[in-house]
C-alpha cells in the first residue's frame, strides 16, 4: 500500500506539473468560504486534505480497491481519530479545571 500511494502521489503531482490535472480549489477559495462560514459549500465536497486523493475512475479494478483503503485509513487515523483526541483533551481540560477560562483554536482540516 505504501508503494502503491507513493506511485499515484507523485503520478498526481507529475500531472499537476506538466498541466494536465487541476485542482478544482485555490487556497483564496478556501479562505472565503472559511471566512464567510460556509465550511460545507463545494470546497469541502472535494478532497481538500494534503492527502492526494488515489481513487480514480482509471485504476484497475484491484488499484481502485488498494486506494479506497488508503483512504479510508488516511481518513480515520487523520481525521477522525484526530479530532477524537482533540476532544477527549478538551473535556478533560474543562473537567480539570473547572474556574479556568480557556480558547480553543480548531482547523477546518
Amino acid at each position: 500500500q505504501v508503494v502503491f500511494a507513493l506511485n499515484q502521489t507523485l503520478l498526481q503531482q507529475e500531472s499537476l506539473r506538466a498541466g494536465s490535472f487541476q485542482i478544482p480549489y485555490t487556497t483564496e477559495d478556501l479562505i472565503k468560504h472559511y471566512n464567510c462560514g460556509d465550511l460545507s459549500s463545494i470546497i469541502f465536497n472535494h478532497d481538500t486534505s494534503q492527502v492526494p486523493n488515489f481513487i480514480n475512475a482509471t485504476l484497475p479494478a484491484h488499484e481502485r480497491i488498494t486506494a479506497q483503503e488508503i483512504d479510508s485509513y488516511f481518513r480515520q487515523e487523520l481525521i477522525y481519530k484526530r479530532n477524537e483526541r482533540m476532544g477527549r483533551r478538551v473535556k478533560d481540560l474543562l473537567e480539570e479545571h473547572p474556574e479556568k477560562s480557556f480558547f480553543f483554536a480548531f482547523g477546518a482540516g
